[in-house]
C-alpha cells in the first residue's frame, strides 16, 4: 500500500489539531509545524471539514479546530475524507471485483489487505497517535523487527 502526501498531510494536520485544544489554529500554523506546503494543506482542510472532521472559522480570532473529541476520529476517517475508500483494487472495491483461472483467490486476498489495514487504521484514533499510547496491536506489530525491514 502507498500511502499518499495528501494522506499524510491530513493525518498529520489533524493530529497538530488534536494536540492544540486550546481553540483555532491557524492554518499557516499547521503548515509550518508540520512542513506542509500551505497551499495543498488548505484543500485537505476543505476536505475534512466537509466530511465533518473539522470546524474552520475566519478572522482574527479564526483557524480551524477538531469537530469532535480526537478519541473519536480515527486515522482511518481522515484518510477515507481526504482519499476516499482506504483499500480499492483499480478505484473499485474488492468485492464487486471477480478473477478467475489460476487468480480466482485473489479477491479474498484484497479483501484480507483491506481487513488488515482497517484492523490498524480504524483501531487508531487522533488522542491515541498524539499521547503515544497505541493500541497493543498495533504497538506488537510496529515494535517486530522485520515489520521495518525494507524489502525489494
Amino acid at each position: 500500500m502507498r500511502v499518499s502526501a495528501k494522506a499524510d498531510y491530513a493525518v498529520r494536520a489533524v493530529a497538530e489539531l488534536a494536540a492544540s485544544p486550546d481553540g483555532p489554529v491557524k492554518g499557516e500554523r499547521l503548515a509550518d509545524s508540520q512542513d506542509i506546503p500551505l497551499q495543498f494543506l488548505e484543500h485537505i482542510l476543505l476536505d475534512l471539514k466537509h466530511s465533518g472532521i473539522v470546524r474552520a472559522r475566519r478572522g482574527a480570532k479564526g483557524g480551524y479546530w477538531l469537530a469532535k473529541p480526537s478519541e473519536e476520529v480515527s486515522i482511518a476517517d481522515v484518510i477515507r475524507a481526504v482519499e476516499g475508500p482506504i483499500a480499492n483494487v483499480q478505484s473499485a472495491p474488492p468485492e464487486s471485483i471477480t478473477y478467475s483461472g489460476s487468480a480466482k483467490e485473489l479477491q479474498s486476498v484484497w479483501i484480507a489487505v483491506r481487513a488488515s489495514l482497517r484492523e490498524v487504521l480504524e483501531s487508531t484514533s487522533l488522542a491515541d497517535l498524539v499521547s503515544g499510547e497505541l493500541p497493543d496491536h498495533v504497538r506488537e506489530l510496529a515494535d517486530d523487527k522485520d515489520a521495518w525491514a525494507p524489502r525489494q
